[in-house]
């Protein structure tokens, strides 16, 4: 007999229409196949969906703040029903992106340089701490959002005009611009998955030009790497996984320039929706859409 399957969807971030999508998808192939399937938003009454539905295993659909960031896989440990993707820790450490690269630093992954900016700091002082330690143009993003939500490339001229734009977080992260090539790895489990090259229309692959059809980003796979930089780039993804304690599907996004590999961030919740990326590297090395779900239902877990 099948397995019982919840799956958690929605949520309160800025990627809610994301995991709604991603949720959409994996249910609808999982009923396709057999599987008893029921979705919840994480709401008051996900309680009340557990204890009457008694899900063998919650799939968490959830992207951004509260659903990949070590909230939701808190209160899913307390219940004791095994779930997909990174545990606490791992999900807490991947998702603040400061934690995630003094780790990739520590452990000689290359990323971008950086530092932290507060708005307590005055716009004089920031443009003297990025001429001392960096140079435009530079990347500014929140420390804890996904799917490239609140990205912005900065030159002096619109940096304050961005800014502005980012008032509502505490802490945001001011990061080198590298140029080069987008690519893209998968790990799932603690297998290689795969690559992709992105070339998006827009000035990089930010939110558009991932979730919307029209911006008509360029997917190359299999990627234009020779035989030894692509086992380093797989390497690399694998360690990153690995150094965070991750579990099931992860997708990490590099920036290749000058012959190097810029770890920029690692995804533990990648989508699922008909213009993810590890999908599409999934059916190119053969593994279908309801085996790639099967995979990280197989990885589900408490207590990790």
């Amino acid at each position: 007999m099948k397995k019982k399957i919840l799956i958690i969807l929605g949520g309160i971030s800025k990627e809610r229409p994301i995991s709604l999508d991603t949720g959409k998808q994996v249910a609808n192939e999982l009923k396709k196949n057999g599987y008893l399937v029921k979705t919840c938003e994480p709401n008051k009454n996900l309680l009340i969906v557990i204890k009457d539905f008694k899900p063998q295993i919650i799939f968490n659909a959830l992207h951004g703040q509260f659903g990949e960031d070590g909230y939701i896989q808190s209160i899913l440990e307390t219940i004791g029903i095994p779930y997909t993707h990174s545990g606490v820790i791992s999900s807490a450490k991947a998702m603040d992106k400061e934690i995630s690269k003094k780790i990739f630093t520590k452990n000689k992954i290359l990323t971008p340089k950086y530092f932290l900016y507060s708005f307590d700091k005055s716009y004089k002082k920031l443009l003297t701490l990025i001429n001392k330690r960096l140079s435009f143009p530079v990347v500014v993003k929140p420390i804890n959002e996904g799917s490239s939500v609140n990205v912005f490339i900065c030159t002096r001229k619109n940096l304050l005009r961005n800014l502005k734009l980012l008032e509502d977080y505490n802490r945001i992260l001011i990061e080198q611009f590298i140029p080069g090539r987008e690519i893209q790895a998968a790990i799932i489990g603690k297998k290689k998955l795969g690559a992709i090259e992105l070339k998006p229309k827009r000035k990089f692959y930010d939110y558009q030009a991932k979730y919307n059809s029209k911006a008509k980003t360029k997917h190359i796979i299999p990627v234009d790497l020779s035989k030894k930089n692509y086992t380093k780039l797989m390497n690399i993804t694998l360690r990153a996984h690995n150094l965070l304690g991750c579990r099931g599907v992860t997708r990490s996004d590099f920036k290749f320039y000058k012959g190097k590999f810029y770890l920029l961030e690692i995804n533990t919740q990648p989508g699922m929706t008909k213009l993810s990326l590890v999908p599409e590297i999934s059916a190119y090395t053969g593994i279908n859409f309801i085996n790639l779900i099967k995979l990280i239902l197989k990885d589900a877990s408490v207590n990790k």
